[in-house]
Order: C-alpha cells, then sequence, then structure tokens
C-alpha cells in the first residue's frame, strides 16, 4: 500500500469521528489521516483504528479487540473462519447467532464462536433476523478481515 498523503486531523474533526464511533476512545489531538492508493486510514500513535469505507467510517479489528462488543455483531461457527480471513463474504449457514437489530447496510462486527474475538467487518446484506434464520446466501459482505492490507498496515 502506497501513502499518498498523510496529515493530523482538526479537533473539529476529531470530534465528528468521535460520533460515529463513540465506543472507541480517541485522544483529544494527535489523531492523523492517511491517504493510500487504497484507503483513507485514521491512525491513532501510528496504528489504523478505524477506515473510510464509502460514507461511512469503519473501526479496524485491531481497535475492536480493545472494547466489548455487544451491538452490531454476528457469531460465525469456527469452520468459517479460514474463508473469512482469506477475504471470503459471510454465508448465511455459517452464522450462529447476530444482533437481531442490525438492517441491510449497516456495519457488522463478526466474531468468532468460541473466543468471540473480532476476525472480520462487513457490511450487512441482511437483517440480523435473517442472518440467524436463513440457511442459504451472501448474509455480509467482508470488507476488513485479519491479514489484509489494513490489518498489516505500518
Amino acid at each position: 500500500m502506497e501513502v499518498k498523503k498523510r496529515h493530523y486531523l482538526s479537533k473539529k474533526d476529531i470530534k465528528n469521528i468521535k460520533k460515529e464511533l463513540s465506543f472507541i476512545e480517541l485522544p483529544k489531538k494527535n489523531v492523523e489521516l492517511v491517504v493510500t492508493d487504497k484507503y483513507e486510514l485514521i491512525l491513532v500513535e501510528n496504528e489504523p483504528v478505524a477506515f473510510k469505507y464509502g460514507d461511512k467510517i469503519i473501526p479496524t479489528l485491531k481497535a475492536l479487540s480493545k472494547v466489548e462488543i455487544d451491538k452490531g455483531f454476528a457469531i460465525v461457527d469456527m469452520g468459517a473462519i479460514k474463508h473469512l480471513i482469506n477475504g471470503a463474504d459471510v454465508m448465511a449457514p455459517g452464522i450462529v447467532d447476530a444482533d437481531e437489530d442490525i438492517k441491510e447496510g449497516d456495519v457488522v462486527i463478526v466474531l468468532d464462536e468460541k473466543n468471540k474475538k473480532p476476525i472480520c467487518v462487513g457490511i450487512a446484506l441482511m437483517s440480523g433476523e435473517e442472518m440467524k434464520r436463513e440457511n442459504k446466501g451472501k448474509a455480509i459482505k467482508n470488507i476488513h478481515y485479519v491479514g489484509d492490507d489494513i490489518w498489516n498496515f505500518k
């Protein structure tokens, strides 16, 4: 990933980001925006805590691993993990539980069944109720996963 621009965000920009990422601690200053050839990353102490995806600000897995996740989640069986960390979308049959308040288009944090650790972040292609009920089809578009460019950003 090639860095094209890098600069510190204003206090106003940081305040706006805090509204969208209220469950992640952001300092009042020294928050950077890094524009690469693929992503716009938000860094705190050189660690990506979020990235822009369309008009959404998405938390990174490293930032999510430091907080309790109690909403906007889907839990997948252990057999799905090897596919998800290779970038595959989340299929409905692999989901064992999901937050029923999820709506199509929402950001979803995918957790593994055994440890409840985040393994990917995606965009819901169906509601949380449908994810729990359906036995076929794509449920979540995978946009960030363990081992991808954002995960490995230095």
